[in-house]
């Protein structure tokens, strides 16, 4: 669920929708909003898991300054998900321990 109308922002303009992966699954979303939301539209939560004790992560702070919500992003690593925008055919891949699963 999206917000269609904000009783400061005014209504929101159309946005093209366009289709990324998740874990190798199409998704869809809309074209700059954050990744992070467009995941969270389609029910995804969990963003990467920590390495010590396997814990999983999401959106903390939704504006960049911590680390819960980075993801594995068309290969790389790190990606603070709430402020990168969503590209049409992103690969966008859950984050185990400090990089992917094969490196963890």
């Amino acid at each position: 669920m999206r917000i269609t109308e904000h009783p400061v922002l005014g209504t929101m303009e159309e946005k093209k929708t366009i289709t990324f992966t998740y874990d190798g699954t199409p998704i869809t979303g809309y074209e700059g909003e954050p990744i992070a939301i467009a995941l969270e539209a389609a029910g995804i939560m969990i963003h990467r898991y920590t390495k010590k004790n396997h814990e999983p992560r999401g959106i903390f702070c939704a504006i960049g300054r911590c680390t819960d919500c980075v993801m594995v992003v068309d290969g790389k690593p790190n990606v603070r998900t709430c402020i990168t925008p969503l590209k049409e055919g992103m690969d966008v891949r859950t984050q185990y321990g400090v990089g992917t699963k094969e490196n963890g």
